[in-house]
């Protein structure tokens, strides 16, 4: 019996190897892991925490809505075959610094492709010299500054420059508002308000008129009675404020508290409709200078309008716009590069002749600033309303 057992246990413990044996080449048969799918990489560097987080927020809506539409079609095509967009987000709390060392994580970590943002002038300036300095396309959408962009080659925006917004406002001043007199209130520490602030004055007195109060302040300050009592007794006939959303209402309210009984104009940034939430009543009547108009959209705005409405429940302000048409006029860069190269699509970009946005036509004439319009909006009734069209 004893024999008969080991026999057996023999035959089963060769089996047993037998076996073994044969599943081995099956085990060295494992398939290769399959190469990922190439993607359009996307930065995103953006005011979501700070003193502006309402543009950041837009920026985000506006930039997601966009890679979502692409990538519900398939995505986009480059070369020949469909590529999905992916967008990685950075908040540069709105400040220079953090602005840049986004940049620098967006190229470096992330490996982008190219990069949308900053928004404000004073986050945009910092980061366009990083992305500059390792040739990866920047567009941002709402940064107004020349030195964004100046002596750049990677650098574009999607909005006008202060140079043709301060001249835009001047002009407004005089022949609309019938001002011979102005006064300016800026924030002398943001390059974006010192600005449109300079040209204004330049191009409102060019004209004959005169600014009878240039007054400043620094960014964070809340209470400008000093300043704003030097305004009302120059008795100016407009006191144009080339601020932002966040302080302007104050200022406003201050400025009427202290008995000032002139007219209010203001720039682009004062585009967000937390604008008439934060200054009510006080807010009735003014104009300011800026990007496009929901109520005379054209139908590609209106697609736009409508969209961003069904999703978020609110209708996009201008940096939202401006965003929006930061992609997509990276994408038809990309398409028309053909290839997932930053040089490549640099170039494309810098070639585009003709692209037709929510904000309107643009077109690139050897500098990253786009050729296109502004518009002046009046603040109605608690929204903002068409008034006019303000060419180059």
């Amino acid at each position: 019996m004893r024999k008969a057992f080991l026999a057996i246990l023999l035959i089963l413990t060769v089996a047993g190897t037998g076996v073994a044996g044969c599943g081995q080449p099956e085990a060295a048969k494992k398939e290769e892991p399959k190469k990922e799918a190439p993607l359009v990489r996307v930065g995103l560097n953006a005011e979501i925490t700070g003193s502006v987080p309402v543009v950041g927020q837009s920026c985000k809506n506006a930039a997601l809505m966009a890679a979502e539409e692409v990538n519900a079609a398939g995505g986009l095509e480059v070369g020949g075959q469909k590529i999905k967009v992916q967008v990685f987000v950075e908040d540069n709390e709105d400040k220079a610094e953090s602005a840049a060392a986004a940049t620098q994580k967006l190229i470096n970590q992330n490996q982008v492709l190219a990069m949308v943002g900053p928004n404000a002038s004073r986050n945009a300036i910092p980061a366009a010299s990083v992305a500059e300095s390792s040739k990866v396309p920047m567009i941002t959408p709402w940064s107004t500054n020349p030195k964004t962009t100046a002596d750049k080659k990677f650098v574009f925006r999607a909005c006008f420059i202060d140079d043709f917004q301060g001249v835009v406002c001047a002009k407004f001043a005089e022949n609309n508002l019938q001002a011979k007199t102005a006064a300016v209130l800026y924030d002398v520490a943001s390059e974006y308000n010192k600005g449109i602030a300079e040209i204004f004055k330049k191009t409102f007195e060019s004209g004959g008129a005169k600014v009878v109060s240039f007054e400043t302040y620094t960014t964070g300050d809340k209470d400008f009675s000093s300043q704003l009592t030097k305004i009302k007794n120059a008795k100016p006939d407009v006191l144009f404020l080339p601020n932002y959303y966040s302080e302007v209402p104050l200022q406003v309210q201050q400025a009427i508290r202290l008995g000032y009984k002139g007219k209010f104009l203001g720039s682009d940034s004062w585009g967000s409709p937390e604008l008439v939430k934060l200054g009510g009543a006080a807010m009735e009547g003014h104009y300011f200078s800026t990007h496009y108009a929901p109520d005379i959209a054209t139908p590609v705005a209106q697609k736009f309008i409508s969209a961003y409405k069904q999703k978020y429940g609110s209708t996009p302000d201008d940096v939202a716009a401006l965003t929006y048409d930061s992609f997509g006029l990276l994408f038809q860069a990309i398409k028309a590069a053909g290839k997932l190269d930053r040089q490549a699509v640099r170039d494309a970009l810098a070639s585009i002749t003709k692209y037709t946005g929510v904000t309107g036509e643009m077109q690139f004439k050897g500098t990253g600033d786009p050729i296109k319009s502004a518009v002046i909006l009046q603040i109605k009734g608690g929204e903002f309303k068409y008034f006019e069209t303000a060419r180059p």
